[in-house]
């Protein structure tokens, strides 16, 4: 992915002064060679200036992180640990922090050798309360050094994700299409979750894109292209426009990205697009969202942040679907009733023009639009990307604000069936465990807008934590609940 950030992990390990210092050095030196024993690729500092016991000792810690390229911190209590000192390390660092403690080692060395971690982070837990400190703790936050390995490594992409945000623009291009309101709301949180937002117009666009007429860059991007959809070319004669809008895109983030290091994209896509470009950009969209940047459709701003933060925490490329239609019972009867464990009501169809990218779809072919061909000339549809989305695990989320300006977010693990969907667009079948009851108390009773974001994989964990820590609260982060676990919002006699 060339639109996220690296994540380079800073671990200070803290001590209480009337505590052998020890502890926390070889507990500290245990975990590190934990750490890059099981995870070889991680990039993990280990912070040697001290072990944190007071507040000068805090400040040396920041300085020696910050100072060695570090934008996430462990907070590592190997013993009992100074309450201030180590709360002022995640007040004052830059960046996401987590903390984590050591378990006791052995029953044979329970006098020098106790460390009391256990308890000291419940000291620490209440002080970054009282001080209104954002910190990543693990559901059990206390273990031995390859189990604190382990949270480290599941840390990463949550903090992956917190980092981007802070650094992130999101270009739109609108208004939305007529009858579109649904994904629209207010911009305030996007400024709260510090993430910048440029607003143009599609005419600010079709300006630049005609700047960009005879491109010299225009020829390799065809052969690109050319070369991605091989057998599914069905319509060469487009791709020259296909490349100068990419090239167009491309060169719109550099120029406007201004002080942000990453960027992404809520397009206008219809339906003035279509008859003053010459075509559809879904194929385009894919392409960049293949590569880490993700261009939502139909101005969807909320969209396009929910596929950044994907993929952020599953490091791959994500999609953005409608919630699309129920899957026929022929079909279910046929291909899933006795072969998956899903009813019918588990299932839907998610779907859309043509923004999954190649690598995602079981096969890829260029067509015309077709839902936009009805009503519009069909050489002027053209461009969309066609194919069944690949079967696998899948995480399904959104993160979105309310009309009254609150955060809200879902979560839910399914997959995608290995079942063709008989059917146009980039899309699959899908199937999430109570999918009905989900679809009802959750994404209508909560107002959630028709996209989705699909990550490719079970994400469900670090998504969970990433709204957490921005500021979701709990009770608006939505899920599937098990059956037998009533919704508040659903009818008990039902």
């Amino acid at each position: 992915m060339i639109n996220t950030p690296k994540v380079k992990i800073g671990i200070v390990a803290v001590s209480r002064d009337c505590f052998p210092e020890s502890l926390s050095v070889n507990r500290r030196k245990a975990l590190v060679d934990a750490y890059k024993k099981k995870y070889e690729e991680a990039d993990i500092y280990e912070c040697p200036v001290c072990i944190v016991e007071s507040e000068i000792h805090m400040v040396q810690a920041l300085e020696d992180v910050k100072s060695n390229g570090c934008n996430a911190l462990v907070v590592y209590l190997g013993n009992f640990g100074p309450e201030i000192s180590e709360t002022l390390l995640a007040k004052h660092f830059d960046g996401p922090s987590m903390f984590v403690a050591a378990a006791e080692e052995s029953g044979d060395d329970l006098i020098q050798g106790r460390g009391d971690a256990y308890c000291g982070m419940l000291n620490a837990s209440y002080n970054l309360k009282l001080r209104n400190i954002k910190a990543y703790i693990p559901e059990y936050p206390v273990g031995t050094a390859e189990e604190c390995a382990d949270m480290i490594h599941e840390f990463v992409p949550i903090a992956r994700a917190i980092v981007g945000l802070k650094d992130l623009k999101i270009i739109s291009f609108g208004p939305r299409p007529l009858n579109f309101m649904a994904c629209n709301a207010p911009i305030k949180q996007l400024m709260n979750l510090g993430v910048e937002i440029e607003e143009n117009s599609e005419l600010d666009l079709f300006e630049a894109f005609n700047h960009h007429a005879d491109d010299p860059r225009i020829p390799d991007v065809v052969k690109d292209m050319e070369k991605e959809l091989g057998a599914g070319n069905n319509k060469p004669e487009i791709l020259p426009k296909l490349a100068q809008y990419e090239i167009t895109l491309l060169d719109w983030i550099e120029e406007h990205k201004g002080y942000r290091r990453y960027v992404t994209i809520a397009g206008k896509c219809w339906p003035a697009f279509q008859t003053q470009f010459g075509f559809v950009p879904c194929y385009v969209n894919s392409r960049l969202t293949g590569r880490g940047i993700p261009v939502a459709c139909e101005t969807d701003i909320y969209g396009a942040l929910s596929e950044f933060i994907g993929t952020c925490v599953s490091d791959d490329a994500v999609t953005l679907l409608d919630i699309n239609n129920s899957v026929p019972a022929d079909i279910y009867n046929e291909s899933i009733r006795d072969q998956f464990p899903y009813t019918q009501k588990d299932t839907f169809m998610g779907f859309h023009c043509g923004n999954t990218c190649s690598g995602k779809l079981v096969t890829c072919n260029m067509k015309y639009q077709l839902i936009m061909a009805r009503s519009l000339p069909e050489e002027v549809t053209q461009g969309t990307i066609e194919g069944d989305i690949i079967p696998g695990d899948i995480t399904f989320y959104r993160l979105q604000s309310t009309a009254d300006n609150k955060l809200r977010a879902y979560v839910a693990h399914g997959e995608v069936l290995p079942v063709a969907t008989k059917s146009f667009g980039g899309i699959g079948i899908f199937a999430i465990p109570e999918m009905g009851r989900f679809y009802r108390h959750v994404l209508i009773e909560k107002n959630f807008p028709h996209h989705g974001a699909v990550a490719f994989g079970h994400f469900g964990k670090a998504l969970f934590e990433v709204f957490k820590y921005i500021g979701v609260d709990v009770d608006e982060i939505g899920y599937n609940q098990p059956a037998g676990v009533r919704y508040p919002t659903e009818n008990p006699f039902a």
